[in-house]
């Protein structure tokens, strides 16, 4: 057991920097542009999961955007007139009115020209590189048990229920901001990928995760969906189902069918977060939302 906390030892650091995580090539903390020509004016607000951290080619400073995530896809199949992502790595619900670093608040990239907003956010508001990171570590205490889930609802009280709960009031003030600042545009709020297996089995050595905690994670993950699915529906926008567009294909499957990287990505990405084909994923669950199904 000591040998395989070693040999997760690296990604897991990875995983608490995952936040942070920028490409050696990062540039300068600027907004990505797409050409102007269509009609739409969009902006994208959100966290790591919409930044795409580790995926070529990496702009946007320490917030490690791609220029292959889901919202600058969504750009490209709209063809926008104009096109400002100011998603970041580590971003939380306070990171819309507050500075993050040098990346000023998410929300003034909004304007009364503002027709179309996607928001990706929650996960951090919940800790979850935390709850990851902390899950992998104790899978090698039990991998066949469910330490993880063990530590969270001791004394009869999920945790992680409470977060998710503690968080949802906070979306619903970013969505209450978001259609003040930008009273003409649609918005959509866009849900998790699938992370870990959908059926609640695990992989474990592959990926840290004891046996019973798959299926737990699996459950939490869920539970943020709704809330943010819940919220959507009471601010009257869309929402983007990511985690249905994604089933099949979480931290377990092989490399070529894999759309969320494990504990130590095989392909280019972040630990625990979407790959390049994760955020082709994701941009078709906008499109579908937006199609208004």
């Amino acid at each position: 057991m000591r040998e395989r906390g070693g040999r997760y030892g690296a990604a897991l650091a990875a995983l608490g920097a995952a936040g942070a995580l920028a490409a050696a090539a990062a540039a300068p903390a600027t907004a990505a542009t797409a050409p102007q020509t269509g009609g739409e004016r969009y902006v994208s607000l959100g966290d790591s999961y919409t930044s795409g951290p580790g995926i070529p080619t990496q702009t946007g400073g320490d917030c490690a955007r791609s220029s292959v995530n889901y919202p600058s896809l969504t750009a490209e199949a709209r063809s926008v007139k104009s096109f400002k992502d100011v998603s970041c790595s580590g971003a939380t619900t306070d990171n819309m009115w507050h500075a993050q670093g040098a990346n000023g608040p998410q929300l003034d990239a909004l304007d009364k020209r503002t027709t179309l907003v996607t928001l990706g956010i929650g996960g951090n508001d919940i800790g979850f590189s935390g709850i990851i990171g902390t899950c992998a570590q104790l899978s090698a205490t039990e991998p066949g048990g469910a330490p993880c889930r063990d530590k969270f609802t001791a004394g009869g009280t999920d945790q992680l229920t409470n977060r998710i709960a503690d968080a949802a009031p906070k979306v619903a003030s970013v969505l209450k901001a978001i259609h003040e600042r930008a009273p003409h545009a649609r918005v959509v709020l866009v849900g998790y990928p699938t992370i870990m297996p959908d059926d609640g089995t695990g992989c474990f050595p592959t990926v840290p995760i004891a046996a019973g905690d798959s299926a737990y994670l699996r459950d939490t993950e869920k539970q943020l969906n709704a809330m943010l699915k819940k919220q959507a529906r009471a601010a009257h926008v869309r929402y983007a189902d990511s985690y249905a567009t994604t089933v099949g294909h979480d931290v377990c499957k092989p490399v070529t069918d894999r759309w969320v990287e494990g504990a130590q990505p095989e392909n280019p990405a972040a630990p625990f977060h979407p790959n390049a084909k994760g955020e082709q994923a994701m941009a078709r669950s906008v499109g579908s939302a937006l199609k208004g199904r």
